[in-house]
């Protein structure tokens, strides 16, 4: 039966340890396309996951597939080769990285409302969205000083890294996006906006709602900083520091390289060297984001169950908690 856990490899007989020296292939990709049946498509893709022992998450809904997932490479590109024999899959783009430790800890395949979600249903990403800017591109675009450049992304992956001259709309959810762009670019219909994100997916919504309300040059980075930071040299590069990804790698470099950020167990912000310094810094357990506004059992617990991770690890062996 299907658990949704990655702890075993099947297919190469090896135990969670093991496969925490084996490299694994982090594949990440989207795309806006019809889903009639998206409960049978979501069961395809368990079938998938259990046969090639991927581990991360799939979200499926009307609107199309929004994914991040790992496996050992074989096996990362058995399953992708099986998901584009599907015909609303044969052109997805992949988005390839990898990681030293599995980057997930189990493998759900999620049926929502949007993949990703802005909360305006009129918006059509699958017909009307700005125009795509290569990589290669990009640097020439934001440096017109009649260009707006605007992070879609959260107020805590902004804090970590950017491009330089980037808007921060501040938000702490997608959600907020629409609010935001009603209230601060309402002037801007007939100015050049540029847009960016992680991956693409979320500039594919922001720019088909510009595009809705009559703003005239739209344009977003195609395949998003990841992308960006896999194509283009560091000495050429106009981003500044790291890029927040949704995995236990955390943030990533150029080169798709991992950075020494790490996520707080508590709040889940991303923490430099310089936050794991600071005195309400505790490992496992919270940092000065969160440390004053968490109750004493709940502390008291993560003290716990930091014991028994550290417990496994002298052992050997892997620790993944509870089933979510």
């Amino acid at each position: 039966m299907y658990s949704g856990w990655c702890i075993f490899d099947i297919a190469f007989g090896r135990t969670a340890a093991e496969l925490g020296r084996v490299k694994h292939e982090v594949n990440a990709f989207y795309k806006f396309v019809e889903v009639e049946d998206p409960q049978g498509l979501r069961e395809k893709l368990i079938e998938l996951g259990q046969r090639y022992t991927l581990c991360g998450t799939i979200l499926v809904a009307p609107e199309g597939i929004n994914s991040t997932v790992a496996a050992l490479p074989d096996a990362m590109q058995g399953f992708i080769a099986e998901l584009k024999k599907d015909p609303r899959f044969e052109d997805l783009e992949v988005k390839v990285s990898s990681s030293e430790e599995k980057p997930f800890y189990r493998f759900k395949v999620r049926l929502k409302k949007e993949i990703v979600t802005m909360g305006v249903p009129q918006v059509d990403p699958v017909n009307k969205v700005g125009i795509y800017v290569q990589p290669e591109e990009w640097n020439q675009l934001i440096q017109s000083p009649d260009v707006v450049l605007v992070d879609t992304r959260n107020d805590y992956e902004y804090a970590i890294g950017r491009f330089k001259g980037a808007v921060d709309p501040n938000t702490q959810s997608f959600r907020e996006f629409p609010a935001w762009a009603e209230k601060h670019l309402e002037d801007k219909k007939k100015t050049k906006v540029a847009m960016y994100c992680t991956g693409g997916i979320r500039c594919e919504k922001a720019t088909a709602l510009l595009r809705q309300q009559g703003f005239e040059q739209v344009f977003h980075l195609k395949g998003g900083i990841l992308k960006y930071l896999e194509t283009i040299e560091p000495e050429e590069s106009l981003w500044e520091g790291s890029c927040f990804v949704f995995d236990n790698r955390v943030a990533l470099q150029h080169g798709l390289a991992e950075s020494d950020f790490i996520n707080c167990p508590g709040c889940r912000q991303p923490l430099s060297d310089e936050d794991r310094a600071h005195p309400k810094y505790e490992e496992g357990v919270a940092c000065a984001h969160c440390a004053d506004h968490t109750d004493p059992e709940t502390l008291r617990n993560r003290r716990e169950r930091h014991r028994q991770i550290q417990l496994a690890k002298s052992r050997g062996e892997a620790h993944i908690g509870r089933k979510a």
